[in-house]
């Protein structure tokens, strides 16, 4: 659990400082209650406000959301002391934030309905999530070679969960664990190893790959699909086997190509034009029934 600098959903708050912290494990922020009370409320006393709020929270029986509040030290903005703190993860800020009835926090929940409507339009025109996905990237600077090239491995993966689920994977849980099996066996990491050796989070992957861990990436996943539609393996097991198959060979092309480049092809580049400053680490505990700040 660390503390980041990053200003990622503090962008949404017109320069309202939002504390966050990453959790490592779980691959997720949790962020401050008290400063998202405090930028969307004129009130003097965010505490005072989150403290009813939450007791509102408590009585009522069909909110989840105060059950998922989770208390970690951060470091207060006033005296620089860490303190346990009321955070909450991204779905929770965002379901706090419709909870809230303000006038600064319109802006957000019209924001909200806006992207719900958009995925609905989506459903019913895939093309819509195509293109939105193609205008994120050139806004990014991939060029348009890029992007075709990452839709096709898309797809290619799509075809990867396939044969799986074919061979008796059902569990997310799974799927990454398989996952894990291939980046194991042909780079030495697991994905969340592999990210956090380029100085990603949230972030995908591939998208942060320099072009040859793209292809090392796509040869596991690929040899480990034919591998598996041949050999047929079932349950997690010996599809773990199948995977570390597919995975070596991609381990045998990277060999080959280090010694022939005499440097490791396995890199710290990514495509961020920010970097994550980590302060410390912080233990977190979940907030006792009834418990207030």
């Amino acid at each position: 659990m660390e503390n980041n600098k990053l200003e990622t959903i503090s962008n949404l708050f017109e320069g309202s400082e939002i504390r966050s912290i990453w959790d490592n494990e779980k691959e997720e922020y949790y962020f401050s209650v008290i400063d998202i009370i405090s930028a969307l409320t004129d009130s003097k006393i965010p505490k005072r406000y989150w403290t009813d709020l939450k007791r509102k929270l408590a009585d009522d029986e069909g909110s989840q959301l105060y059950e998922n509040i989770v208390q970690l030290k951060m470091k207060s903005q006033k005296d620089g002391k860490s303190y346990l703190t009321d955070t909450l993860d991204t779905k929770g800020i965002l379901r706090l934030i419709e909870s809230i009835p303000s006038p600064k926090a319109e802006p957000f929940k019209l924001w909200l309905a806006k992207m719900g409507n958009d995925r609905i339009d989506e459903v019913f025109d895939p093309e819509l999530a195509i293109n939105r996905a193609v205008d994120y990237y050139r806004s990014r600077g991939y060029d348009d070679n890029w992007i075709k090239a990452r839709m096709t491995g898309v797809v290619d993966r799509r075809k990867l969960t396939d044969v799986w689920k074919e061979n008796g994977i059902t569990k997310n849980i799974e799927y990454a664990v398989l996952t894990n099996e291939i980046y194991q066996a042909w780079s030495g990491m697991k994905a969340s190893e592999y990210k956090e050796f380029k100085g990603i989070r949230k972030e995908s992957l591939r998208d942060n790959m320099t072009d040859i861990e793209v292809v090392l990436t796509d040869l596991g996943e690929i040899a480990t699909r034919e591998l598996a539609k041949k050999h047929r393996p079932y349950g997690l097991e010996e599809n773990k086997k199948v995977a570390n198959m597919g995975g070596h060979a991609a381990k045998v092309a990277r060999d080959d190509i280090e010694k022939n480049l005499g440097e490791t092809v396995v890199t710290r580049k990514n495509a961020l034009n920010y970097k994550y400053i980590d302060l410390n680490k912080l233990d977190k505990k979940k907030l006792p029934k009834g418990k207030s700040d």
